[in-house]
């Protein structure tokens, strides 16, 4: 069977009792409205991935066509397929949707997002639609549940529409806090990304160390003064574990390293006895050094086990990798 047909060229079509009607008469004006709407209410389920509203969408969309089947017979006597069950179905849904959209108090301006945009369309359509039946009434015979059922269907469009804003809502902005709070981990704990970092300082420190035969520990605290990092390489001394780890919390504390702090803490110096404050933590000989960037103090690194130079020459060596 063809697509065309070729019955409509001379501008009528037919209603399911058979008869001829011009395709302008209200009647076919109130159904294809009604498809139209059916039609904007197919975009919106397109668009939208919530199970829940493609359910309610598709529910509607199917008995539009027996509302649509209704319009399309003209007869006081005929069978017709929707009921008061229908509205008070929609009624049932609307009162669940209800209970979830938070009340708004103000007028809504359409397109918040794609799907209550096309679901706003929709909405509108059907009020167009219930005007032609609302004048086709004063001269022909409608089933009378037809025109409530499209008043209801105008009402769940506006609250659905507005339901699945709220979700849309609701879901960015926790995607939005989401990315915050992760940002935060990475920028202001500086957990996950001085981790990294660290673990290159402490790699390129080893290397040093190594290329002198020194046994070292390394510290990397951050800008806290807590510890990120820390090895000890074999045969490295005991006493360096808190030795390093202090050098790296000194060059933090004192926003400087640890070989200035030597040169203002001795006797006759401003700073003489720096080194006995703080629970003792402050160390005043070379090995540990601030950390910065981009002007932000970050965190220090502490290294211990050989001579003071040696010590610095091994931080030097980390801190060039970070």
């Amino acid at each position: 069977m063809k697509v065309y047909t070729k019955t409509g060229d001379e501008g009528k079509t037919s209603l399911l009792s058979k008869e001829r009607v011009f395709k302008d008469s209200v009647r076919v004006h109130a159904y294809g409205t009604v498809d139209e709407a059916n039609a904007a209410m197919g975009l919106a389920k397109s668009l939208t991935n919530k199970q829940w509203a493609i359910d309610i969408i598709h529910g509607v969309q199917k008995e539009l066509i027996l509302l649509n089947a209704d319009l399309a017979t003209d007869g006081a006597d005929s069978d017709y397929r929707i009921t008061p069950g229908h509205v008070e179905r929609l009624e049932n849904i609307i009162d669940k949707l209800e209970m979830q959209r938070i009340p708004q108090k103000y007028f809504v301006t359409p397109g918040e997002t794609q799907v209550s945009a096309a679901l706003d369309l929709a909405r509108t359509i059907v009020r167009r639609a219930e005007r032609c039946i609302v004048r086709l009434r004063r001269t022909e015979t409608v089933n009378p549940p037809v025109a409530l059922y499209l008043n209801r269907l105008s009402d769940l469009l506006f609250v659905l529409a507005r339901c699945v804003e709220q979700e849309e809502l609701i879901a960015k902005v926790t995607q939005m806090v989401m990315q915050v709070l992760h940002g935060s981990n990475q920028v202001d704990g500086g957990k996950n990304d001085m981790l990294e970092k660290a673990k290159k300082m402490i790699a390129a420190a080893e290397q040093k160390a190594v290329e002198i035969g020194v046994p070292m520990v390394i510290a990397v605290v951050d800008a806290g003064g807590n510890l990120v990092a820390q090895e000890r390489m074999d045969n490295a001394l005991l006493a360096s574990v808190s030795i390093a780890l202090n050098k790296a919390y000194t060059a933090v504390a004192l926003k400087m390293s640890t070989d200035q702090a030597a040169a203002v803490t001795q006797p006759g110096q401003s700073l003489y006895g720096l080194n006995t404050t703080d629970n003792c933590r402050i160390v005043i000989f070379g090995g540990g050094i601030p950390i910065w960037e981009n002007g932000v103090l970050v965190g220090g690194i502490g290294v211990s086990g050989g001579s003071v130079e040696e010590d610095m020459s091994v931080a030097k060596a980390g801190l060039a990798a970070f």
